[in-house]
């Protein structure tokens, strides 16, 4: 399970490290794509194939399906840390995330998200008041 909050810088060759803890969950090899909102999802391979499998049982007759395939697959690339525990972040995914010097990693159970810092901030900020409605919610369904 991935768990935690890590901030780290982002070098001048798009490099970020990714943290000791998630660096074991995650093993040698993993995969970085596009996430939702404006984060970048980062998924062992045993995971990724997971989503894969899920998402070619969808009916590509749905627009839907078809959009958000197109979005995971078309943005995903293979991570690999180097002796410094670094991973090289593609310049399209750290446009996409808006990553350019500060980030924050943090571990969502199944996968990391990889956020621009000023963006996990303003995350934080908005969905707070949301946190009590969504606890409720989730207690009405037995969570």
């Amino acid at each position: 399970m991935l768990l935690g909050e890590y901030e780290h810088s982002i070098d001048t060759k798009g490099r970020i490290a990714m943290p000791a803890k998630l660096r074991e969950g995650l093993g040698g090899k993993f995969i970085i794509t596009k996430g939702l909102d404006g984060c970048l999802f980062v998924y062992a391979m045993d995971e990724w194939q997971r989503v894969e499998q899920k998402l070619a049982s969808l009916p590509m007759s749905r627009k839907t399906a078809r959009d958000f395939t197109r979005f995971l697959f078309g943005g995903a690339c293979e991570g690999e840390c180097d002796k410094q525990g670094r991973v090289l972040l593609p310049a399209s995914l750290r446009r996409y995330a808006g990553l350019e010097r500060e980030a924050v990693i943090v571990g969502v159970g199944s996968r990391a998200e990889i956020w621009d810092v000023a963006k996990w901030q303003q995350y934080n900020e908005e969905s707070a008041e949301d946190v009590n409605e969504l606890a409720e919610q989730l207690a009405d369904l037995g969570i």
